[in-house]
């Protein structure tokens, strides 16, 4: 059998295209998977910076900011981080009674005093929790900090994780303490403009403090592009927005979730499949950043955030999707 130049150039091209289809396929029954989840609103996925997968399956457009409710803490965590990076916090391991003494109630513990920074960015502050069945009643306190640090303690403070978003509340109204600017304006000027990101005002509570932990809104890619910020060790756009060191740090284990039995380190769950690790920042309905360094990946996941997402329900689904579809699919792209 004879072959003319049209024809080589031909079966060359098919050639050339048939990896390219096959990975478009790959991405395609993964972006299908994703869609027979009832509560999955939208899914992005970037590896080696590139996008491969921008999703919306049900519900707001995707370049409409939405709620990512306790993705926030992640957010928070960053902007401990970037207030480390500029000196304003000594150390990871200063103290409320040394960095933000005014923020103490007098009726409170004389051990609240003590508790560090590293223990409310791990949630390890010892407190009894506002999550949970007590968030109703903390949010409809008169004041959510000293409410938070007026609880009594339940565990020694640095000794396990209970997880609060009180916890990060406080430690929001510790960075604008220490700044002098509020926390949105932080969050606008450390994060939002190096990121090329907006970031929308939400909720306050009854002192003007913006809330730390939940209630923030972002687009489906300033979530990828938060993520990307920490798959690149703290750069973005040519830009240093967080030291490698506090990217590092982020992603040690520091205690673990009793409800996920996930690792966490500042701000981050993190977690093992197949022997590649990752790290989740994680909200409520199933709100998911997920970052695979060696994998080059990044995705962000938005669901329905009225409707709970348990280890044992939702939230599972989402990790079989992660673990066992979108990961073993970076690494056989990567080769």
């Amino acid at each position: 059998m004879t072959f003319d130049r049209r024809t080589f150039l031909a079966g060359a091209a098919s050639a050339l295209a048939a990896p390219a289809l096959a990975q478009t396929d790959m991405w395609e029954s993964i972006a299908a998977a994703a869609q027979d989840l009832s509560q999955c609103r939208a899914l992005s996925i970037r590896q080696s910076g590139q996008p491969v997968l921008a999703r919306v399956f049900r519900g707001p457009s995707i370049n409409r900011p939405v709620p990512i409710k306790s993705v926030s803490k992640t957010i928070v965590a960053a902007l401990t981080g970037a207030a480390l990076d500029r000196g304003e916090l000594a150390s990871i391991d200063a103290t409320l009674g040394e960095v933000a003494p005014r923020l103490i109630p007098w009726e409170a513990d004389p051990r609240v005093a003590g508790i560090s920074v590293a223990d409310l960015v791990t949630m390890q502050a010892g407190l009894e929790r506002t999550s949970g069945a007590n968030y109703g009643a903390w949010v409809s306190s008169r004041n959510w900090v000293a409410d938070a640090l007026s609880r009594p303690f339940v565990a020694e403070p640095g000794q396990r994780m209970l997880y609060s978003t009180g916890s990060f509340h406080i430690l929001g109204a510790v960075l604008a303490e220490i700044s002098g600017q509020s926390l949105l304006t932080l969050a606008r000027r450390r994060l939002g403009d190096p990121l090329g990101i907006d970031v929308p005002a939400w909720t306050r509570d009854p002192q003007g403090r913006y809330m730390g932990g939940n209630e923030m809104a972002l687009t489906l890619d300033a979530m990828v592009r938060f993520g990307e910020m920490y798959r690149q060790v703290g750069w973005f756009g040519g830009q240093q927005v967080l030291s490698p060191s506090w990217v590092a740090q982020s992603f040690a284990p520091r205690t673990r979730s009793f409800f996920s039995g996930l690792d966490y380190g500042y701000g981050w769950f993190l977690g093992e499949t197949g022997g590649i690790g990752y790290a989740l920042a994680r909200g409520y309905g199933g709100q998911i950043i997920c970052v695979a360094p060696e994998l080059e990946l990044t995705l962000a996941l938005t669901s329905d955030p009225t409707l709970p997402a348990r280890s044992g329900g939702y939230f599972g689904d989402l990790m079989r999707l992660i673990e066992r579809r979108i990961l073993p699919a970076a690494r056989a792209q990567l080769g």
